[in-house]
């Protein structure tokens, strides 16, 4: 019997490493020939030793030329109709949009398009994003409406606000809450802290509450707070939103914040906090507070589009006023001076990924979705 073949186009192979490899591991094992179309680095091989196939396509993140773009579409169009794959699942704003256009130009092709939140072109204000977004939803409209086309959004806001904008078809359209989180890998642990260790994990974007986070660091340091503050991530030069090397060397050496960059080791990394921060502006389903779950923290996260799916409000953790320092300083301090809740809290954690948000429930929501839009096209 045939192989139905599964292709993701992901912009970078990290990306896929990180949020999709257990997903495709799953399709494999459910049948499917799966491929990956992405900007390889450093993990080509170490994605073809798992069994997925590969193909190299230069995705800009950055690229802001429109010629780059129509490139990487031709690219497509020619890769699609060679190979001439089952079902595209396309990750993230800008592969959707380009990889949307090229499915056009081939037939029999389920095509699902998966929203890891609206980012930095629907939450900001900035002309820059504004003009991106007057552009892309006619774009969208025209294709999201076809009978081929399928969308997977990580929170009921993104899909309510698509709705509003008339911009999908809601029959073809499925809520699918983030990429899960491996159980096996992050396990629950105990926080074996003296001090409480307060740490936000992302990339070092001020849309993600970085900003506000830091002046909680400040005015808990000016008080006496018993408390250690964290920064851990890298910093994404190719985001509009990308903080200084400079502005983040400098709260380093005020002493507001210890920072230490990327990290490879999550599971560990996160197990060193006794709490954990995201006071974001939107996400879709941030994985670092899936993770942070996974190990059995108390979390403190914006009350936002994403975060809520995950903070359940005085369950597992605390939302907070979105770019409200103050809102996110009370929460820091009723969990700084709360043992016994952040042991509640964070067992709760484990219990919410564990019933709702694992992988393994998770891909199979995914996988359920391709065999039903396969069947809904024969």
């Amino acid at each position: 019997m045939k192989k139905n073949k599964l292709f993701f186009i992901v912009s970078e192979d990290k990306s896929f490493w990180s949020h999709r490899l257990s997903l495709a591991l799953s399709a494999i094992d459910a049948g499917y020939d799966v491929t990956l179309v992405s900007n390889f680095n450093k993990l080509e091989s170490k994605i073809k030793n798992r069994g997925v196939n590969v193909i190299n396509i230069n995705f800009v993140r950055s690229s802001k030329h429109p010629f780059t773009d129509l490139k990487n579409i031709f690219k497509l169009i020619f890769i699609l109709r060679k190979e001439k794959p089952d079902i595209i699942h396309n990750v993230a704003l800008k592969t959707i949009l380009i990889a949307s256009i090229a499915g056009l130009f081939s037939k029999k092709m389920v095509i699902i398009n998966a929203f890891t939140g609206l980012g930095y072109v629907f939450s900001s204000d900035q002309l820059h994003a504004k003009l991106i977004r007057f552009f892309i939803k006619p774009i969208f409209k025209l294709l999201f409406r076809r009978s081929n086309y399928w969308t997977i959004f990580q929170n009921p806001d993104d899909m309510n606000l698509f709705e509003r904008l008339g911009l999908i078809n809601l029959n073809q359209s499925t809520l699918i809450r983030g990429s899960g989180v491996e159980t096996n890998k992050f396990i629950q642990s105990d926080d074996l802290n003296k001090i409480p260790v307060v740490m936000l994990a992302s990339r070092m974007l001020w849309d993600k509450g970085v900003g506000e986070f830091v002046k909680v660091a400040k005015r808990a340091y000016k008080n006496k707070i018993n408390a250690e503050f964290m920064l851990v991530g890298g910093i994404d030069n190719d985001n509009p939103m990308s903080i200084p090397l400079s502005t983040l060397k400098q709260w380093v050496s005020n002493g507001d914040v210890q920072w230490e960059g990327h990290s490879d080791n999550m599971p560990d990394m996160l197990a060193s906090a006794s709490i954990v921060c995201l006071p974001s502006y939107r996400e879709g389903l941030p994985k670092v507070l899936l993770e942070a779950a996974a190990i059995g923290r108390p979390l403190i996260a914006s009350d936002g589009p994403g975060c809520r799916e995950i903070v359940r409000d005085k369950y597992n953790g605390l939302l907070v006023k979105m770019r409200d320092a103050d809102s996110l300083y009370e929460a820091v301090l009723m969990l700084v001076n709360n043992r016994k809740m952040r042991e509640t809290m964070g067992r709760n954690s484990r219990t919410l990924v564990e019933t709702e948000l694992s992988t393994t429930i998770i891909n199979t929501q995914t996988i359920e979705l391709y065999r039903r839009v396969v069947n809904a096209s024969n």
